[in-house]
């Protein structure tokens, strides 16, 4: 049996957590920055947790599940 091979752009896009969760990156956040205000901009920076819905897609793409 092959090896199994992680989907090169999910590992370059996610990272785990200490506890297990899937940490990812806000969208709109590299380019066209001028029109969108100082708030929403410093809200894009942080870091957020994959929802529900979404995890098992991407848990497989790591080869995780």
């Amino acid at each position: 049996m092959p090896k199994v091979k992680t989907k090169s752009a999910a590992k370059k896009r996610f990272a785990l957590t200490g506890t297990g969760k899937i940490k990812r990156q806000h969208a709109y956040h590299s380019h066209i920055l001028t029109k969108k205000t100082k708030k929403q901009k410093r809200n894009l920076d942080h870091s957020a947790i994959v929802v529900k819905a979404n995890r098992k897609m991407v848990r497989e793409q790591l080869c995780l599940a």
